[in-house]
């Protein structure tokens, strides 16, 4: 390889590993590769191709002179650019229209064209597809010590390329991570603590309520209802946490009876009895967000019965079979007084129409509420 040829491809793949390592976009490098390729193997034409799911490749990125409607292009698997891309020995052609490796599959794009040269994209584990060059008719052939200086060019750039969307994935994920440590601090924690000082505070007003004037109750009263927004807004940036980027798989959000067991302890303080619980079917493992929609039901039913039923007797209903959860609570209070704000009830519709399941409220003064939850698996 001549010196100065030597150092033009020293020279260009030191700019792209710069350009990638720098954070930008992978796919803003691949017409910087495809343009160093042209001029390092003096050819007309380069194109980038990418393997397909079903082992043919798509050109996207393209650098020559004419390369309209070339982006985008897709060979079959059984051509030379998805040979190559498969896994196969590089290719050199002195024609590709008339070379019998590689004429078969020229389209029409590409039919002006003479010498072919096709490289794989990335070595070993980390090809992703196949780098081509073309010359016009009228010109030599690649040779030799072209044909090794494409190969060696494409390897290190794919490679550089597929390490670096490889460490974008990691961090990624390590940022998921922390978001999903965060969302469980703040749901598991925060919010069951301003959960039961609300309902601390609601029970001395209820108890208390003639004996307070009317500024302190109304100030009272007011701290309750910023209580309830607070906790609203924090389960909303939960959610938000909770939903970056797609992942592989959702977390998992630990046992759900252990999580009704504790909603349960926490409104039998309030009420002054315990609520009767009973529990079907294996509810540990449930996915993440659809055991926060059970946790979010049982918790806004349980605070109505509290607040507003005057109840004496509660029962919780918790099961799981192989399509679905299903949440029940029944009181045989007053229902729910029509001057009572049902935002919370809302929401928990709301919840269960996104996971495609139903969520019903039943009340009335004489028979009590019944609250439903069904969320499928």
């Amino acid at each position: 390889m001549e010196p100065n040829v030597a150092a033009r491809a020293l020279s260009a793949a030191t700019e792209i590993t710069t350009t990638v390592l720098s954070g930008d976009d992978p796919d803003a490098v691949l017409p910087m590769v495809v343009r160093s390729a042209v001029q390092l193997a003096d050819a007309d034409l380069g194109l980038l191709m990418v393997r397909d799911e079903d082992g043919g490749v798509t050109v996207e990125a393209a650098y020559g002179a004419d390369t309209t409607g070339l982006v985008g292009l897709v060979l079959p698997p059984e051509s030379a650019a998805g040979r190559v891309a498969g896994g196969a020995e590089p290719v050199f052609a002195d024609d590709v229209t008339s070379d019998p490796r590689t004429s078969q599959f020229v389209p029409a794009e590409l039919a002006g064209y003479g010498p072919f040269a096709a490289a794989p994209f990335g070595t070993g584990g980390k090809q992703l597809g196949v780098l081509t060059v073309y010359r016009s008719p009228r010109r030599a052939p690649f040779d030799t010590g072209t044909g090794e200086l494409l190969t060696a060019f494409a390897g290190q750039a794919g490679v550089v390329l597929a390490l670096a969307d490889g460490a974008d994935a990691r961090h990624r994920l390590t940022l998921y991570q922390e978001r999903e440590r965060i969302a469980r601090e703040l749901h598991d924690v925060v919010v069951q603590r301003l959960y039961a000082a609300g309902m601390q505070l609601d029970r001395v007003y209820r108890r208390l309520h003639r004996r307070f004037a009317r500024a302190e109750r109304d100030r009272l009263g007011e701290a309750i209802e910023q209580l309830d927004q607070t906790i609203e807004e924090i389960r909303g940036t939960v959610r938000e946490l909770r939903s970056p980027e797609p992942v592989p798989e959702p977390p998992d959000a630990g046992d759900l009876a252990e999580s009704a067991r504790s909603e349960v302890r926490i409104a039998g303080e309030l009420l002054g009895y315990p609520p009767t619980l009973e529990l079907s079917g294996e509810l540990a493992g449930i996915p993440g967000e659809r055991g926060d929609h059970i946790r979010a039901a049982l918790r806004e039913a349980l605070s109505n019965v509290v607040r507003h039923s005057g109840a004496s007797e509660v029962r919780v209903t918790l099961e799981r079979d192989e399509g679905e959860v299903r949440l029940r609570v029944r009181d045989n209070g007053c229902g729910v007084p029509a001057d009572v704000a049902r935002r919370g009830l809302r929401h928990l519709a709301e919840r269960a129409d996104a996971a495609g399941g139903r969520f019903d409220v039943n009340s009335s003064p004489s028979m009590g509420t019944m609250v439903a939850l069904e969320i499928p698996l």
